[in-house]
C-alpha cells in the first residue's frame, strides 16, 4: 500500500519504483541535478553537468550562492524546530546533500517528523537510500505546482498532524514557477492546510543587485546567460525582485529580519561584505501564520 511501511523503515517510495529508467529524461538538464553538481555532487548527467557549466561560465559564483542557500536553510530548520514545531514538508528538496533537513532538525529534538517532495524520480531513487530508511521520515514523488496532491498524498497524511504546527519549505523552488503558474496560489493553498503557529520558510532567486552594493557594476549579461540555460531546462529559471518575493509569504507574517540576502538571515557568524552579497543571488525569510490573538 502506498505509505506504508516498508521492510527499511522508509515510506513512500512505491511512487518512485513505478517509474522505468528510460521514462526519466536525461535528455535536458533538470534543476535539481544541475543544484546537486553546484554543491559538488556527482548525482547527475552529462546533460546536468554541460548546462551547469554553462551557468558557472556566465555567473562563476553560482557554487557560492548555493553554499549559501544551503547554510540558511540549516540555520532555519533549526530555528524553526527550536520554537517547538516537531513536523516538517520540505517541497523540492532536491538530490539528498547531508546533512539533510531530518538530520539537521533532529540534532535540536529527536523524533522530528519530515516528508521530502520532489519531481524528479531520480530525486527519489536517492531518498530511498538516504532520506527515508529512519523512522517517521517519507518521500513524495509530486510536484509543487499542484500542492492538493501533495497535501492528499498519503504518506502525507500518514505522517503530518494538521492539528498540529507545521513547517513549509519552498527553499530554492518557487524561483521555477512561473507567473502564470501562480506562486502565490500555491502558498495559499498549502498555508490553508496548516494550522496558526506554522512556518514557512522561503529562499528565492533573484537577479537584482544587493541593495548597499555601490561600485556600479552591472549584472544583466550574467543574468541573462544563466536565464538562457535554464531557458532548455525542465523548468525555467524566474528571478524575482525582493518586492516580489515578501507578497508569496501570503498570510505568514515574516520574522525578522524579514526578507533578506540568505547569508544575512540570523547568521550563526560574521556577515559577508557587500560584493559577496551581490553574488549571492538568494532572498530568504521565515514567517509564521498567525491566528487571532496570537504572540509572538
Amino acid at each position: 500500500m502506498v505509505g506504508s511501511w516498508d521492510e527499511d523503515g522508509s515510506r513512500g517510495l512505491q511512487d518512485a519504483a513505478a517509474f522505468k529508467a528510460d521514462e526519466i529524461d536525461t535528455s535536458r538538464p533538470h534543476p535539481a541535478r544541475m543544484y546537486d553538481y553546484y554543491l559538488g555532487g556527482r548525482d547527475n548527467y552529462e546533460v546536468d553537468r554541460e548546462a551547469a557549466q554553462r551557468v558557472i561560465a556566465a555567473h562563476p559564483q553560482v557554487r557560492l550562492s548555493a553554499r549559501a542557500n544551503r547554510a540558511f536553510l540549516h540555520r532555519a530548520v533549526r530555528d524553526v524546530v527550536g520554537s517547538g514545531i516537531r513536523q516538517l514538508i520540505d517541497i523540492g528538496t532536491g538530490i539528498p546533500t547531508s546533512p539533510n533537513t531530518h538530520e539537521v532538525a533532529r540534532e535540536t529534538a529527536p523524533g522530528v517528523r519530515v516528508v521530502y517532495v520532489d519531481n524528479d524520480p531520480i530525486v527519489a531513487t536517492h531518498a530511498g537510500a538516504r532520506l527515508t530508511t529512519t523512522e517517521d521520515t517519507g518521500f513524495v514523488l509530486a510536484d509543487v505546482r499542484d500542492p492538493e496532491a501533495i497535501l492528499r498524498h498519503p504518506t502525507v497524511r500518514e505522517l503530518i498532524d494538521f492539528d498540529r504546527p507545521v513547517a513549509l519549505l519552498l527553499v530554492a523552488v518557487l524561483h521555477f514557477v512561473r507567473d502564470d503558474e501562480d506562486p502565490a496560489g500555491i502558498v495559499a493553498t498549502l498555508a490553508r492546510a496548516l494550522p496558526e503557529g506554522s512556518m514557512l520558510v522561503m529562499s528565492h532567486a533573484t537577479g537584482e543587485p544587493y541593495e548597499a552594493y555601490t561600485q556600479g557594476r552591472t549584472d544583466e549579461q550574467a543574468r541573462d546567460g544563466v536565464l538562457d540555460v535554464y531557458k532548455n531546462a525542465t523548468a525555467t529559471l524566474n528571478l524575482r525582485t525582493k518586492a516580489e518575493v515578501e507578497p508569496l509569504f501570503g498570510p505568514f507574517e515574516l520574522l525578522e529580519p524579514g526578507v533578506v540576502r540568505v547569508p544575512l538571515w540570523r547568521p550563526d557568524g560574521p556577515p559577508p561584505g557587500p560584493a559577496e552579497l551581490n553574488d549571492t543571488i538568494f532572498y530568504g525569510g521565515v514567517g509564521r501564520k498567525r491566528g487571532p490573538g496570537t504572540g509572538d
